[in-house]
This record gives structure tokens, C-alpha cells and sequence, in this order.
């Protein structure tokens, strides 16, 4: 299941670096994933200072 980032993100841009596919871009207030394209492999989440990223 992908991950999706919560209102609780910071803008960082932690799990942008993280991403081995590069579904993290800048969104307007806090970063977004692109369900299409990413793996569910959690290196957002393990990275993410704040805990943003969660299973959608």
C-alpha cells in the first residue's frame, strides 16, 4: 500500500532524498507522494523527522 504524507509535515524534504523512486515532490504546504509511482518501501517514514508519512 503506498504512503501518504500528513499535515504534520514539516517541509524538510528528508523523504524527497530518501525516495529510491522519486515519488516525493514539493506540494503546496507539505510534501506529497504519487501513489502511482511509489513501492511501499517505507524509506520516507524511516527517514522522516516528524513521523509525516503513513500507509494510506
Amino acid at each position: 500500500m503506498a504512503y501518504k504524507i500528513t499535515d504534520a509535515c514539516i517541509m524538510c524534504g528528508a523523504c524527497a532524498e530518501a525516495c529510491p523512486v522519486s515519488a516525493i515532490s514539493e506540494g503546496d504546504g507539505k510534501y506529497v507522494i504519487d501513489p502511482d509511482t511509489c513501492i511501499a518501501c517505507g524509506a520516507c517514514k524511516d527517514t522522516c523527522p516528524v513521523e509525516a508519512p503513513e500507509e494510506a
